[in-house]
């Protein structure tokens, strides 16, 4: 083997390793430094916010029951006073419909506005920061103890953190399955160690889906599994609100005291003290321009203007601002895409809550009996049904029957009861007979319509149409 062969095997190795590390970068944990000011306590109203609604909402009571309980064997959504069923499909589709022109809209009008302040993720990574800094201490004390050699000391802080993470992700667990099963019952069931497989198995699946996404992973869901970070760009345009550094004001970066003239030397308003890098959790430097892991936080907007107060200069050097505006060009926030977008939301939004306030809580079913297609008795023709009565409401109805046919005089409808009480949320099977005159048949098949109401309200009402078989005419 020639000198040259030999060398290539033994630096192949080293070649592969190179080609591994340019494909898949090794994590750098990143230390999110604290933020004060206005941005970040607009984010911790937030989190509080819809971290109390999450955890609070399965313990309210409306109406002797669990106010937001999805009932999946019922097949029944619980919202406050409002019950869903599957029937219902419509308003969920005008919900997701909705969630979307809602992502278009504000990310067109001011970026990721989702991801900084209301995203899961963010949210969860949040308060598992406040944990991690609550035990560990600061993010210089962090990164001190991370380096520091093993230790009983160092051993027992992060047991305690990740003990505190386990637990409050084992709630989240509890929390979210109890959406599905009633809070109270699964407390019981947990404390008799009585809970069913798919109980067990989602409690578990989503405590540990939040230990590992906002304990372990944090910003690498950002960067490589959301799928919103790499689309974005399509709803971006020169006029979006961004978070971005005022180059032409802050260049050319440098050091330098309070007290000294910094545009006679020169520089621009940026000290280079790397605190918006600092404070940033997916650990980028939003002085080099637009980038796709930004999520608008707006903790390097808190971080330099507090820097901008202390140093005497005029806020903003990082802001929410455009890229027309960042190069002297007019900037049109109110565009045709935001009002297109606004308009389509309103029309949508507007649709949905008209199908709300005109959703009638009864669903009525026809089905025809199969075995015979009609019966003799006499000079009359019967045909046979079953009307399936869905009363979709939360009280119980008495509903009574009717029936009529298109050109068929004197159709009669025959049933053991009529009135019909349904109870709430209950469905209900009435076998019913129609019957009309033979002579009355004009054709082989006739169009008939049965109609449900209630007795005390009659403008409770739903109709079905149906078929009517006879002989040959």
């Amino acid at each position: 083997m020639s000198k040259v062969e030999q060398y290539g095997r033994e630096a192949a190795p080293a070649r592969d390793r190179e080609v591994e590390e340019e494909l898949y970068a090794r994590r750098q944990k990143i230390y999110p430094r604290e933020v004060h000011g206005l941005f970040a306590g607009l984010r911790v109203t937030a989190v509080a916010l819809l971290l109390g609604i999450f955890y609070g909402l399965p313990w309210i009571t409306w109406s002797g029951r669990q106010a937001v309980l999805l009932d999946l064997p019922a097949r029944k959504f619980y919202i406050f006073g409002l019950t869903l069923w599957p029937q219902d499909f419509l308003l969920l589709a005008f919900l997701l419909i909705i969630a979307a022109l809602s992502l278009f809209f504000f990310t067109a009008l001011a970026g990721r506005l989702w991801c900084g302040y209301a995203c899961p993720q963010t949210v969860w990574t949040e308060i598992f920061l406040w944990m991690e800094r609550l035990i560990e201490g600061d993010r210089q004390k962090q990164i001190k103890l991370d380096k520091a050699p093993r230790s009983f000391r160092k051993f027992r802080i992060k047991a305690t953190k990740h003990t505190v993470w386990l637990i409050f992700s084992a709630f989240t667990g509890f929390t979210f399955v109890s959406y599905f099963t009633p809070a109270r019952e699964l407390a019981v069931r947990l404390a008799e160690f009585n809970l069913g497989p798919w109980e067990t198995f989602w409690m578990i699946f989503y405590g540990f889906a939040t230990y590992g996404n906002a304990g372990w992973m944090r910003e690498q869901v950002c960067l490589y599994m959301c799928p919103y970070a790499r689309f974005q760009s399509a709803m971006f345009d020169d006029d979006t609100l961004i978070v971005s550094y005022d180059e032409k004001r802050g260049e050319p970066r440098g050091p330098r005291r309070p007290s000294i003239d910094h545009r006679a030397r020169g520089l621009g308003d940026c000290i280079n003290c790397t605190l918006c890098v600092q404070v940033c959790p997916t650990g980028i430097d939003i002085r080099d321009g637009l980038q796709y892991q930004c999520i608008s936080c707006s903790a390097c907007i808190d971080a330099c203007n507090d820097v901008m107060d202390k140093m005497g200069y005029p806020r903003g050097l990082i802001r929410y601002t455009t890229q027309n505006a960042l190069q002297g060009k007019s900037t049109r926030v109110i565009r045709p895409r935001i009002i297109i977008y606004g308009l389509i939301l309103l029309l949508f939004a507007g649709m949905f809550s008209w199908l709300l306030a005109t959703r009638v809580p009864l669903q009525l079913d026809v089905i025809r009996d199969r075995n015979q297609l009609y019966r003799e008795t006499g000079d009359m023709i019967e045909n046979v049904y079953t009307l399936k009565i869905l009363n979709m409401d939360n009280h119980p109805h008495e509903y009574r029957l009717f029936v009529n046919g298109e050109g068929i005089e004197h159709m009669r409808l025959i049933t053991d009861r009529n009135p019909i009480r349904v109870s709430a949320g209950a469905v209900l099977d009435v076998p019913v007979r129609v019957r009309a005159g033979e002579e009355y048949l004009k054709h082989r098949s006739s169009r008939i319509r049965f109609r449900v109401s209630d007795v005390t309200n009659p403008d409770l009402q739903a109709t079905e149409k149906a078929r009517f078989l006879g002989p040959l005419p």
